[in-house]
């Protein structure tokens, strides 16, 4: 099943050309990455439910590692690989914890990065090697069918990221388990979906996403006084994101006009000799 949300025309051929079998789907607009996972969700009738991001490659035996361990494990409801980037090193969005503040923090700061323990690398969950975990990366979920529906599905609020913590952390409360599985691979590009700079709407969907999260799970057991400074904090991150994005492009969109400028003059040059040599024959 394959929701194409760009609705590209040339989808169906290349679905077709790679599984024939595969279902498409292309709805009017672009409903966002929940709409659309939950449309696919419940098209099909199978008992396992593989989400999957179009940034990912997936390798062989990773899906039946995968399976191998919703089959031993009736208690787990969703399990993931290793991910790996392009260059061969580690995403650890593969294995996270719910993140807490002073985590986010860590991890925003880069600081979680640097050091191995401690509540700034909370978030990376490093003391997990393998087996149960808070939260997996929403890239490439596999999730039992009946553990999704007993929950309701990606919460649609969402329209894209923070729905897999949010996801996962509603099943852990429904007492599932999530479960890393670092024996099965894959690929994960990474941002392969938003062209490396985010757009404004990203922006924001990115930090809706945290603000809806802390304000759904964390927020109720907390004093009026955090909240105010964790959504203050979200809403300065979310200003400088933009401004920085913003600027990006406007430096990227400057550049590219002075290159196409410059091969527009350098083609002109180019026909103005030619045509001059064959006048001077």
């Amino acid at each position: 099943m394959v929701v194409d949300n760009g609705r590209d025309p040339h989808t169906q051929a290349v679905v077709e050309s790679v599984l024939p079998a595969a279902a498409v789907i292309s709805p009017r607009a672009n409903l966002g990455f929940t709409r659309a996972a939950n449309i696919g969700i419940r098209r099909g009738r199978s008992e396992y439910v593989l989400i999957l991001n179009p940034d990912t490659e997936v390798f062989a035996e990773t899906l039946d590692r995968l399976i191998a361990v919703l089959d031993a494990r009736p208690d787990v409801a969703v399990v993931g690989p290793r991910l790996v980037r392009p260059d061969g090193s580690f995403d650890h969005a593969a294995r996270r914890s719910f993140p807490t503040v002073l985590g986010a923090i860590g991890h925003f700061l880069g600081v979680g990065r640097l050091v191995q323990h401690g509540p700034l690398a909370q978030y990376r969950a490093p003391h997990v090697e393998s087996g149960p975990v808070e939260a997996i990366n929403g890239a490439f979920m596999l999730a039992r069918r009946s553990a999704l529906e007993s929950i309701g599905l990606l919460d649609k609020s969402y329209w894209m990221y923070m729905e897999d913590l949010d996801l996962l952390y509603r099943l852990k409360e429904a007492g599932w388990l999530t479960w890393y599985e670092p024996a099965a691979l894959a690929l994960h590009v990474k941002r392969g979906t938003t062209a490396g700079l985010r757009s404004p709407r990203l922006v924001w969907a990115f930090h809706y996403g945290m603000f809806r999260f802390y304000r759904t799970h964390y927020a109720p057991q907390r004093s009026p006084t955090v909240n105010g400074l964790v959504y203050a904090g979200i809403a300065a991150r979310a200003g400088a994101v933009l401004a920085w994005t913003t600027a990006a492009r406007l430096v990227l969109s400057r550049s590219q006009s002075a290159t196409e400028r410059d091969v527009a003059q350098a083609t002109h040059l180019d026909t103005s000799a030619s045509n001059t040599t064959t006048t001077a024959a």
